[in-house]
């Protein structure tokens, strides 16, 4: 399957649905060819803005996919209108749920110590049939520590949850050297799959406003949450100075 890129502002993102992105990943997995997924919303783009590092190593990957209401917005601002959100959580569960059955493996990368355990546990239960090949926590000195344990697993599939850009930036450079097919960057999403970290209730996810769901649960965001308005804002500026 082919997928077209819709550049908004620094970060092209791939123009998929959910059930697109799935296929391709799942595509990438049964031909055996290598692939970096990463999901910027909106606080991750606007970084790219100014992190030259960061938006090189966005750009080089497989499939980019617009994860916050942020980037539809922006999407629409700039009259280059993406499908829709496909939040990484979702496409990680989705990709999971897809999995089961074909005896691909999944590794699970990242969190606090106990949590890729439960988060497996969790989703083995959900999905019978999923094979996860193994687990490792977020908290390791040296790279070779996790790059050692995933290879020594030989998944076909690999969660990376060390939030950005620390996971992109892993996933990037050890590209080659990890002995995995996909590699995916899920921020905190084994939190989410262990049932450490509750997502919003679905009307505030079908409203967009799953944003100020986290808000209100963690006031200590709003440094972070302060990322969204800036980044419609520099739409704004791209739309009116015509900038490509």
């Amino acid at each position: 399957m082919s997928v077209i890129r819709i550049k908004i502002m620094a970060v092209a993102f791939d123009n998929v649905t959910m059930d697109e992105a799935v296929g391709y990943a799942m595509e990438q997995i049964q031909s055996r060819s290598k692939c970096m997924v990463v999901t910027p919303n909106a606080e991750i783009a606007q970084a790219c803005v100014t992190n030259d590092k960061l938006r090189d190593v966005v750009s080089r990957a497989g499939l980019v996919l617009p994860d916050g209401i942020g980037v539809i917005y922006a999407s629409r601002i700039l009259r280059r209108p993406l499908k829709g959100r496909v939040p990484g959580v979702e496409f990680g569960e989705n990709l999971l749920s897809a999995l089961r059955d074909t005896g691909k493996s999944i590794y699970f990368l990242g969190s606090k110590p106990g949590v890729s355990e439960e988060a497996a546990r969790r989703m083995q239960v959900k999905y019978p049939g999923l094979k996860v090949a193994g687990c490792h926590d977020g908290y390791f000195k040296e790279d070779s520590e996790a790059i050692e344990a995933v290879n020594a697993a030989h998944p076909d599939a690999l969660f990376v949850c060390l939030g950005s850009p620390r996971q992109e930036y892993f996933i990037d450079e050890h590209f080659q050297e990890l002995n995995t097919t996909l590699m995916v960057g899920l921020g905190g999403s084994l939190d989410v799959y262990a049932g450490k970290v509750e997502r919003a209730p679905d009307i505030f996810i079908k409203l967009g406003l799953e944003w100020l769901y986290r808000l209100l649960k963690q006031p200590s965001r709003l440094g972070r949450m302060m990322k969204l308005p800036q980044y419609m804002f520099a739409a704004f500026r791209w739309r009116i100075k015509g900038e490509e």
